[in-house]
């Protein structure tokens, strides 16, 4: 399922953040949305959920306006990964992945069989089923993440946006997490997610999207989008993009010649 914003204004009641972004993301890709820390990358995600009102421009999800549906078919059209979560009550991780569920449930309805079934299915997924009876709130951060994102699968929706969904993990985690989503969208699900390691663009993203001070400054391929001079202008430091003799694209800083 294609998620679309056009011409879209994003911010909050006296404070504009977001000027004129459209992207667009298609069944079976991964679109990473990269920018330094306040340039607008959790604002755009919240507004694409509908979690906060556009103040200009539109959303669309599949061939819905954003603002046309209910919240509940939202949920069962989007999951979200958030960058950090704190649980008010010592909910094991299944319970928190079971909560993933809520959109396929009636009112007052309570998680049967086949809902048990999804969330530990997630939790396998992501090599955490021992987590299941674990108290939540004494997990690590980087379990926490893997946990949400659990949540987001047992959720079972045709598009997944995961802000910065690897943010909290070590090394062999964050592989994990990234194998995962490229596996995710090669079954044809839709995603969008944000990061702040252009690696992981190279690695995984179908297109890109860098964000600039309020305004997206390229769309593309990450070959094509993410140049040294466009991530040199966006971050602020010296660049360098090289190519392995693998064949695999890395960004570095440019240190310049330091003998």
């Amino acid at each position: 399922m294609r998620i679309e914003a056009r011409n879209l204004d994003t911010g909050y009641s006296g404070h504009p953040v977001g000027h004129g972004l459209s992207i667009l993301a298609e069944s079976g890709s991964v679109l990473c949305l990269l920018g330094p820390n306040g340039s607008g990358k959790t604002t755009l995600f919240k507004t694409l959920l509908g979690l906060i009102p556009a103040r200009g421009g539109e959303v669309l999800i599949g061939d819905a306006r954003l603002q046309a549906l209910p919240r509940a078919e939202v949920a069962r059209r989007v999951a979200y990964v958030p960058q950090a979560h704190a649980a008010p009550f010592a909910y094991s991780a299944e319970e928190i992945v079971l909560m993933g569920r809520t959109a396929r449930l009636g009112l007052l309805s309570q998680p049967g069989e086949r809902d048990r079934e999804a969330a530990l299915a997630a939790l396998s997924r992501l090599g955490i089923a021992d987590l299941a009876p674990a108290d939540y709130t004494r997990l690590s951060g980087g379990q926490r993440q893997l946990v949400l994102i659990a949540r987001a699968l047992a959720q079972e929706t045709p598009t997944l946006v995961m802000d910065e969904p690897t943010a909290s993990l070590d090394f062999g985690n964050q592989a994990i997490v990234l194998r995962e989503i490229a596996a995710l969208a090669k079954s044809g699900l839709t995603i969008i997610l944000s990061t702040h390691d252009p690696d992981h663009a190279f690695a995984i993203g179908t297109r890109v999207a860098l964000l600039h001070e309020g305004n997206i400054l390229c769309t593309g391929s990450p070959e094509k989008a993410l140049t040294a001079d466009a991530l040199s202008t966006v971050y602020g430091v010296p660049v360098q993009v090289e190519r392995a003799p693998s064949g695999r694209i890395t960004c570095l800083p440019d240190f310049g010649d330091r003998t």
